[in-house]
């Protein structure tokens, strides 16, 4: 009968608005002000290389020599969050993240100063040499993440990377609001973060483990957890394209 079915549609309705934080209208204000944590939330920007196969050894040695200064250096308002390569996915790959306290400003003057930095152009002519591409994108980090902070190792760390469709970047960060706190038992969660310049609507979610059966074991842990799976069903739609790296922590990393 036509009664049962709109119960049914009644209950799903409500149950779908339930998952939502907080109602939000874009037109009032710009998506990223509503996702971060206040208006002054950290700037990062996240650099993908990659390296000739035959000089990765000599790349990880020059960036362990040039970019812990940087990071030490209270001259520069930046800080190296991480630095990994790639052992799973995209091979012969360095990735590195990067924070500014400061935001856009802090960003602007880290590159200024570093343009005057003799040691800082000598390593990226040098740096140049070894590398096949390089790309990289600033991001936001989510308000209900943790904000990534060094650790001890050792750690694997897997970069999940989301490709959203246009315009349900709200609607991710409303499901990921609730579901995160499903994810956290055993601290694997480490940092969240959107895009603002590079490859728009793309979502990073970085997360550690102990080893890769750690991940395995977590990972399936998360389904025995109540509303998990509906998490899954309604955020998988709104996505284009996603990729997974298993990245190990360099000498030079705060993570390890």
């Amino acid at each position: 009968s036509v009664l049962p079915l709109l119960l049914y549609k009644h209950a799903a309705d409500s149950w779908f608005k339930s998952l939502f934080v907080r109602k939000v209208d874009p037109r009032k204000d710009a998506h990223a002000n509503l996702l971060t944590k206040n208006e002054e939330s950290n700037l990062y920007k996240i650099q993908f290389h990659n390296v000739k196969p035959e000089c990765l050894d000599a790349y990880n040695k020059l960036c362990e020599d040039v970019l812990p200064s940087i990071h030490a250096d209270k001259y520069y308002p930046c800080e190296l969050v991480g630095t990994w390569n790639t052992w799973y996915g995209e091979q012969d790959q360095a990735v590195h993240l990067w924070r500014y306290r400061g935001g856009y400003p802090a960003l602007t003057e880290v590159m200024n100063k570093l343009r005057q930095n003799k040691e800082f152009t000598a390593y990226r002519k040098e740096r140049g040499k070894m590398l096949l591409s390089r790309r990289n994108q600033l991001l936001l980090e989510f308000s209900f993440w943790n904000e990534p902070v060094p650790r001890e190792g050792p750690n694997i760390y897997e970069l999940r990377s989301y490709q959203l469709r246009p315009g349900t970047m709200i609607e991710w960060g409303n499901y990921w609001a609730r579901a995160i706190g499903l994810r956290q038992h055993n601290r694997e969660a480490v940092g969240g973060f959107f895009s603002q310049i590079g490859n728009l609507y793309m979502v990073h979610h970085l997360w550690a483990y102990k080893d890769l059966q750690s991940r395995e074991d977590t990972r399936n842990a998360a389904w025995q957890e109540e509303g998990w799976h509906e998490v899954v069903y309604y955020t998988v739609p709104l996505i284009q394209h996603m990729d997974s790296r298993i990245m190990i922590p360099t000498k030079a990393s705060p993570m390890q």
